[in-house]
């Protein structure tokens, strides 16, 4: 009962964010338009939104991540999944799983609200995942890198700092083992230094 419960509250904040941003998008992003997908098949594609430019008709699949988690708190670093379990099984993260079609990450960090669901404001931070990949890849950062750092039948809980970045200036792994069920293994990076690498831009 309890879990069902907590996943329909937290679809409830899914969707609420989703007007929300909606809204942002609007008054932030005056040259595109924007287009929720309800396909499921999309969605599993990693595509959340499309963005059209209203001159050139460009098109842009954006999957949004947010910190749902986190309300009220404004983190400096992003979580990129790896891996975690389902069904007693390890899954592929969504970074560096090659069916995705996302071009962009729409990265949603310091959200506030002043009552259950009503959004007041947040941090969005646009990362270029074609950019991103590059960047890991010109670091040796890969599922096999990553994957030597990590004994995925061991009960590690927490950070893991890897030789390929700078622990407090660029980023690290992190593994949760005993607080979440799916156990997942996340890359977390610092957002200043995705902007600063040219790899991400802050709308707001």
């Amino acid at each position: 009962m309890g879990v069902h419960s907590n996943f329909k509250k937290d679809l409830q904040k899914e969707k609420q964010l989703a007007i929300f941003l909606d809204t942002l998008y609007k008054k932030h992003l005056k040259k595109y338009t924007t287009k929720r997908i309800q396909d499921y098949k999309q969605q599993l594609e990693g595509v959340d939104v499309l963005f059209t430019h209203k001159e050139t008709k460009e098109v842009f699949k954006i999957d949004e991540k947010a910190q749902l988690d986190y309300i009220g708190e404004n983190l400096p670093t992003f979580a990129f999944e790896i891996n975690y379990v389902k069904d007693k099984k390890r899954k592929q993260g969504w970074l560096f799983d090659a069916t995705k079609t996302t071009q962009f990450y729409v990265l949603v960090t310091a959200i506030h609200k002043d009552e259950p669901n009503a959004f007041t404001s947040c941090k969005i931070t646009f990362v270029n995942r074609e950019k991103l990949l590059a960047l890991l890849h010109s670091k040796n950062i890969t599922k096999k890198t990553l994957s030597n750092y990590v004994m995925l039948d061991s009960k590690i809980q927490g950070k893991i700092k890897i030789k390929e970045l700078h622990s407090y200036k660029e980023g690290y792994l992190y593994l949760s083992s005993t607080n979440k069920a799916e156990m997942p293994v996340n890359l977390i990076l610092k957002l200043d230094y995705l902007i600063e690498k040219g790899v991400a831009k802050r709308l707001i």
